[in-house]
C-alpha cells in the first residue's frame, strides 16, 4: 500500500536495514515496516552450516584420489560479508542473487588449496591411509585463510570422510594387497608346518629326555630303597639292643624298687603297729579319765539334785502350812459356804445333807418339785 510493507525475519538471520545508502537498522530476528522505494534489505545467516566437500588431487607418483568430506563454518561478522558479498532480499525475503553459492565455493577451494600442497608431497598409499592429516592440514589453511578473514567467516571443523583413488588403481592396489595377503598366507602354512615339524622334534626329544630321566630316577630309587633296606636292618639291631638293655634296666629296676617297697611296707607296718598301740593306751587312760570325771560330775549331781528337791519339798510343805493355817479351826460347813460361789446348787446340796444330818430331829419335810425342775433344769443348760 503505497509502497510500504511489513518485513519478518528469524533469529538464524542477521538484518541490516539500509535507506538512502544509510544503515537505519540491524540485527537478529527483526519485524519491521518500511518503505521499499527507499529501502535496501539485507538478510546474512549467521547459524551454522554444514558445507560437504569432493575434489580431486594428485599424489606424489601421479595417481589421481578424490578427498570426500564436509565442513562447518559461521558467519562471524555479517555486517564485514554484507560489505563483500550481496545478500540483498527482495520482498517476498528471498535472495536476490546467489551470494551463499559463491561463499561456499569460496570455502571449497579454500579447503582445496590447504590440502594440496600436503598431498603433493605423498604416495598413493600414503595418501589413502593419511585422512587425518588432511583433515588436520585442512582445519588449519581454513582457520588461517585471509580470504576467509576478510569476509568474517568463522570455520568451526572439518571432517574428511573418505580418500579414494581411481577404480582401476584400487583393483590394482587390490591385486597387488591380494597378492601380497597370499604370499604371506603361503609363508604363514610354511612357517606353520616348520613349527609343526619342529614342535614334533622337540617333543620326541623330550620324550627321550622324559624316558632317561625316568630309568635315572627308578636307578636312584632302587639305590635309595638299598640304602633305606640297609639302615632299616641297622636301625632295627640297635633297637633290638636298647630293647634287651632297657627290659634288664627296667627287670633290675623294678627288682631293686620291690625290694625298697617291701622294706618300707614292713617300717610302716612297724610304726603303724606302734602308732596303734600307742594311741590305744592313750585312747584307753583317756575313756578312764573321762569314765572318772562323768561318774564325778554325775555323782556331784545326784548330790545337788537330792537337797535342791529336799529343799523344793520343804518349801512347798511350809507354804501350804502357812496357808491352811488360817483355816484350820473354821467349820468346814463355813469353808463351803465361802468357797462354794454363787451356784445354788451347792447350797441346795449342802441343805440336803444338814437336813440328813439332822433327820431325827425333823417330823415332816416337803420338797416341791418346782425345786427339784429348777436344779434339772439349770443342769440341761449347761449339757446344751
Amino acid at each position: 500500500m503505497l509502497g510500504f510493507r511489513f518485513a519478518h525475519f528469524d533469529s538464524m538471520l542477521h538484518v541490516i536495514v539500509y535507506k538512502n545508502g544509510t544503515i537505519k537498522r540491524q540485527g537478529r530476528g527483526l519485524s519491521f515496516y518500511y518503505f521499499a522505494p527507499t529501502t535496501s534489505i539485507v538478510a546474512v545467516p549467521v547459524g551454522s552450516s554444514g558445507l560437504p566437500f569432493i575434489f580431486s588431487e594428485t599424489t606424489k607418483d601421479y595417481q589421481s584420489i578424490t578427498i570426500q568430506g564436509q565442513v562447518s563454518y559461521r558467519i562471524g561478522n555479517p555486517v564485514l560479508l554484507a560489505d563483500m558479498l550481496d545478500f540483498t532480499v527482495n520482498y517476498n525475503g528471498q535472495w536476490k542473487s546467489n551470494a551463499k553459492e559463491k561463499l561456499e565455493q569460496t570455502i571449497i577451494n579454500e579447503a582445496q588449496t590447504s590440502a594440496s600442497a600436503f598431498v603433493h608431497e605423498l604416495g598413493l598409499k600414503e595418501a589413502i591411509r593419511a585422512a587425518k592429516q588432511v583433515e588436520d592440514m585442512i582445519l588449519s589453511g581454513l582457520k588461517s585463510s585471509q580470504a576467509l578473514e576478510m569476509l568474517g567467516v568463522a570455520v568451526l571443523s572439518v571432517n574428511v570422510l573418505a580418500i579414494k583413488a581411481t577404480p582401476e588403481m584400487a583393483r590394482a592396489l587390490e591385486a597387488e594387497m591380494r597378492e601380497k595377503l597370499q604370499q604371506d598366507a603361503d609363508q604363514a602354512v610354511f612357517e606353520r608346518r616348520n613349527f609343526a615339524v619342529e614342535q614334533e622334534r622337540i617333543i620326541k626329544e623330550s620324550e627321550l629326555n622324559t624316558e632317561i630321566a625316568v630309568e635315572e630316577k627308578k636307578k636312584q630309587i632302587a639305590e635309595k630303597q638299598m640304602e633305606a633296606k640297609v639302615q632299616q636292618a641297622e636301625n632295627d639291631r640297635q633297637l633290638r639292643e636298647m630293647k634287651v638293655k632297657a627290659d634288664i634296666a627296667i627287670e633290675n629296676q623294678q627288682s631293686e624298687n620291690n625290694r625298697k617297697l617291701q622294706e618300707m611296707k614292713v617300717e610302716a607296718n612297724i610304726k603303724l603297729h606302734e602308732m596303734k598301740a600307742e594311741a590305744d593306751i592313750q585312747l584307753r587312760e583317756k575313756n578312764a579319765e573321762a569314765d572318772i570325771a562323768i561318774e564325778t560330775q554325775r555323782q556331784s549331781l545326784i548330790e545337788k539334785k537330792t537337797e535342791n528337791d529336799r529343799k523344793e519339798a520343804e518349801t512347798k510343805g511350809f507354804a501350804l502350812e502357812a496357808t491352811l493355817k488360817p483355816y484350820r479351826d473354821f467349820d468346814w460347813r463355813v469353808l463351803m459356804a465361802l468357797f462354794g460361789g454363787k451356784d445354788p446348787r451347792l447350797h441346795v446340796a449342802l441343805g440336803f445333807r444338814l437336813l440328813a444330818e439332822n433327820a431325827e430331829k425333823i417330823g415332816t419335810l416337803n420338797i416341791t418339785p418346782d425345786l427339784l425342775e429348777t436344779l434339772i433344769a439349770d443342769q440341761r443348760e449347761k449339757g446344751q
